[in-house]
């Protein structure tokens, strides 16, 4: 390539660059840690942990994911009945869209088209068209519902009832509830695995996790939580993790201040980590050898290596962290 061509080669990567700035978020390492009481989203280096930014949000930031190219992060703000949208590459809400009064968790569809959105004090799920940001529909579901997850094939909606001690089962073509599936004591969160076969659910009140068979819908097994020293009452699983192997479950306790640590295919607990007060949400790195654990009373996020299983790092964050998700 002689000098001339270079020079424009590198000149239209350039304006390739500016006019595509979303392009640059993908794989920043930043790591969003949502607040409630902060009304904020605070941005971490990725291998410093110190802090790059903090996004001011609507009222009560609450559940997170990132998108599925990487430029965008998304955060329910409750206490604003919506959803919004962060831009990676200016660090700035983009966008808001509302989606139901009371908003707690979410998912997407397999296409990334539909939004479903759990609307606590209204006990329903609403189903949110994210291009054009309307409601399509509004599913009834038992009280208090939280955690949702779409299934790996897109074709069913899982989400759970606190009060109802239920995990609702929704046909995603036509947005009708094909089994309700009672669980254990105040149910909160999900994992599936791989092959879409087992749904994990978290039981906060009941110290446990219940598995459900996808295909029946009926539960076929149960892990209970009994680390050492602690009553019952203190043992409240809400956050799951799972790697993508489906070998290995992390399952924060609560106010059992520890990550349980469950092998999947025997249900087998293979030990605890002590992480800080009131661990909550939970994500792992991208080749899973960190564990993102927030602890939601000490106010900081714990760093576990997976293999040492030991805490690598606690890094101060926002007040009432509730959850974590990594741009790595």
């Amino acid at each position: 390539m002689n000098k001339k061509m270079l020079t424009a080669a590198l000149l239209t990567s350039v304006l390739l660059t500016l006019a595509h700035p979303g392009a640059q978020a993908r794989g920043t390492g930043y790591l969003f840690v949502s607040s409630e009481n902060d009304n904020a989203v605070t941005v971490l280096d990725g291998k410093t942990y110190a802090v790059v930014k903090t996004i001011a949000t609507g009222e009560r930031p609450r559940d997170m994911k990132l998108s599925a190219d990487g430029s965008q992060v998304y955060v329910i703000a409750s206490n604003r009945h919506r959803l919004e949208v962060i831009d990676i590459a200016t660090l700035a809400i983009k966008r808001t869209i509302p989606v139901g009064d009371d908003p707690e968790a979410f998912d997407f569809s397999k296409d990334g088209k539909v939004i479903y959105v759990t609307n606590e004090e209204d006990a329903q799920v609403s189903v949110v068209d994210f291009a054009s940001g309307k409601t399509i529909a509004r599913i009834e579901v038992g009280e208090e519902p939280e955690g949702v997850r779409v299934s790996p094939d897109g074709s069913r909606a899982y989400v759970t009832s606190e009060v109802a001690n239920m995990v609702h089962v929704i046909d995603t073509a036509t947005n009708k509830i094909l089994a309700n599936v009672v669980v254990g004591n105040r149910p909160r969160r999900f994992a599936i695995t791989p092959d879409g076969a087992d749904v994990w659910v978290t039981n906060e009140l009941g110290a446990s996790i219940s598995i459900i068979d996808a295909t029946t819908h009926k539960v076929k097994g149960t892990v209970a939580f009994e680390p050492k020293g602690f009553r019952r009452d203190d043992v409240t699983p809400v956050g799951i993790a799972m790697t993508r192997d489906g070998k290995t479950a992390y399952v924060t306790l609560g106010r059992a201040n520890h990550v349980a640590v469950v092998d999947v295919p025997t249900r087998a607990v293979k030990g605890f980590v002590l992480v800080g007060n009131r661990a909550w949400g939970v994500q792992l790195s991208r080749d899973e050898s960190l564990l993102y654990v927030v602890n939601g009373l000490s106010d900081d996020l714990s760093i576990v290596d997976t293999r040492s299983l030991k805490v690598l790092k606690s890094v101060p964050v926002g007040r009432v962290p509730y959850g974590v998700v990594a741009d790595d």
